[in-house]
């Protein structure tokens, strides 16, 4: 069809036609290139987002505590953590204390869960619960940690101003008995690539969602609250979600002892 005969039937189409077609065609226009930029839009935040790292406490650039999830100015935590910056940089180290109490202080690295692994292999018999002072890390490797407390019927325990945060709870969850003493500061947010390499936006999105329903399989089976990792979710890897003593009790983050009488019922 010639461009002149198809100008002129589109003519007579846009004459015949009432004006609240004419308005209705508009709308779905409109409608169909807004969806389009929308599409752009978030691909093109999402490949910028894949490139960005997130909070990582080993870097020395990073805040080792990052300011809590408010509407308003980032607040700080609800109690600031006893330890040094510089300490809890440190790739995380175990230190056997007195009473079986295996102290852990410090960053969650890759090749963390084999060295716990190796001093529980050579002190085990001696360690009763784990004692955690963390600002996160690794989460295969924290996952990897926490499997083995319980494994080893370990407890675990926060104490007063110390921090366990990010991954770090994830190991606390291993514990059979797990205390987190009053003014211990424990959070969590969203996991997010620490590597050096950068995906590309699917693989990132593919990789944040398997890790998710790791972790969550994880809680569940150490008897958690899934919703608890609900929090995290929910909260940017540069900010935290301070869990209260109400909450970590409600979602059974924490856990006291089992009594015979409480056993026998």
């Amino acid at each position: 069809m010639r461009p002149s005969r198809l100008a002129s039937r589109l003519k007579d189409l846009f004459l015949r036609t009432d004006d609240g077609t004419l308005m209705r065609y508009a709308f779905f226009g409109l409608l169909l290139a807004s969806a389009a930029f929308v599409v752009i839009d978030m691909r093109e935040l999402s490949l910028a987002n894949a490139s960005l790292p997130g909070h990582d406490p080993l870097r020395t650039d990073a805040p080792v505590l990052p300011p809590a999830l408010t509407d308003g100015v980032p607040q700080g935590p609800p109690v600031q953590p006893a330890s040094p910056p510089e300490v809890l940089r440190q790739p995380i180290r175990f230190e056997l204390a007195a009473g079986g109490e295996l102290k852990a202080e410090g960053s969650i690295d890759v090749g963390a869960a084999a060295r716990f692994a190796e001093e529980i292999a050579a002190r085990g018999e001696y360690v009763k619960s784990v004692t955690l002072n963390s600002p996160g890390g690794s989460v295969d490797d924290a996952l990897e940690i926490s499997r083995l407390i319980r494994e080893r019927g370990l407890n675990t325990r926060v104490e007063a101003k110390a921090l366990c945060a990010s991954s770090c709870p994830l190991v606390f969850a291993g514990g059979v008995v797990r205390e987190a003493e009053a003014d211990a500061v424990v959070g969590v947010h969203q996991v997010f690539n620490g590597g050096q390499a950068r995906p590309t936006a699917e693989e990132a999105m593919s990789g944040a969602q398997n890790t998710t329903a790791m972790i969550v399989r994880h809680l569940e089976e150490m008897g958690i609250g899934a919703g608890l990792w609900l929090n995290a979710l929910e909260t940017p890897p540069d900010r935290l979600y301070y869990l209260t003593p109400q909450e970590m009790a409600e979602f059974k983050l924490t856990k006291q002892a089992t009594t015979t009488a409480e056993a026998a019922d």
